[in-house]
Order: C-alpha cells, then sequence, then structure tokens
C-alpha cells in the first residue's frame, strides 16, 4: 500500500542524534632506525648539532635523551623524532634506570608564568631557582650510568662533545650516518 503524507510539517528540523563514539588515539610509532641507545643529532632548537644519546619513547611520541649534561651540556630532554637523525653509532643503555620519566615529569606548572605587577616591579627580591634539585638528582644519576657506558666505548666521549656541521661541500643526501 502506498503511505499516505502527513498533513503538515513540523515547525523546527529535528536532527535525529549522532551514535557517540570514543576516539582512541593509537600509540605513535618511532621510526625503526632510532632504538635505545641510539646517537642522535638534534636538528633545531636550543642544542642543535649536538649529538646526544636516546633513551627511550615517551607516551606523547617524543623521545627523551640525554647529552650526557657533563660532556656537551645536554639536559634530559623530550625532543620531536622529526628533528633529528639517527646514527648507526649505539651504545649499551640496559644500565641507565629512565623508568621514573613520562610526559608528566616535564610538565610546567600552572602558575608559574604568570607574575602580578607588585613582583615585576620588586625587581631586586631574589629569583626562585630555574631548575629544582630533584632535576638536578636525576640528571646526575642518568649521567653517572650514561658516562659509565659511553666510556666502554672507544673515542665516543669526544664524538659526543663534537658539534655536527656541514661545509658548503658536503653532500647530506650522500652521507650516511
Amino acid at each position: 500500500m502506498l503511505q499516505k503524507n502527513p498533513r503538515y510539517y513540523p515547525a523546527e528540523d529535528v536532527k535525529p542524534a549522532k551514535a557517540t563514539y570514543k576516539v582512541r588515539q593509537n600509540p605513535p610509532r618511532i621510526r625503526k632506525s632510532i632504538t635505545p641507545g641510539t646517537i642522535l643529532i638534534i636538528l633545531a632548537g636550543r642544542f642543535r648539532g649536538k649529538r646526544v644519546v636516546f633513551l627511550k619513547a615517551l607516551e606523547s611520541g617524543l623521545l627523551l635523551v640525554s647529552g650526557p649534561y657533563k660532556i656537551n651540556g645536554v639536559p634530559l630532554r623530550r625532543v620531536n623524532q622529526a628533528y633529528v637523525i639517527a646514527t648507526s653509532t649505539k651504545v649499551d643503555v640496559s644500565g641507565v634506570d629512565v623508568s621514573s620519566f613520562n610526559d608528566a615529569y616535564f610538565a610546567r606548572s600552572k602558575d608559574s608564568g604568570k607574575e602580578g605587577e607588585d613582583e615585576f616591579f620588586a625587581g631586586d627580591a631574589p629569583k626562585p631557582a630555574i631548575v629544582s634539585d630533584q632535576r638536578k638528582a636525576d640528571q646526575q644519576k642518568v649521567d653517572a650510568a650514561l658516562l659509565k657506558a659511553v666510556g666502554a666505548v672507544d673515542m665516543l666521549e669526544g664524538y659526543l662533545a663534537a658539534h655536527f656541521t656541514l661545509t658548503a661541500n658536503d653532500k647530506p643526501h650522500l652521507m650516511k650516518f
């Protein structure tokens, strides 16, 4: 049978409810060439041109790296994998305990950046320490284990201390890192 159309239409269009579903974030993929202990070259940022040791991948997809600080001045730091070159040089980092480091460890506190007018004009007041004592202790603990691993490989300390640069005659597309 034919269905009869209604005599009137509603004044407002009633949209059907959409099915809701939870979007699940897939874990980020780390390049195959980047494994714990790989020496990386940082390409951008404050520490560009420095060679660092990759320690682990964090949940956000960022890489946890360290200089070690004593060798080249790069502290424990998160780096995006798009801004690094992985080299073929590797170090045994099985003795380095990095289980306590996650993205929350590096997060800044909410109230640290807010400075009121009174604090601004009280210029001579002592400033709080930029790096906390806990961060310094963590850096020393990781550096101690890393320096032991770096010392086991011949000439690696000098390699990590050296800056990475290219000259006009270098052809990066032909280089093997």
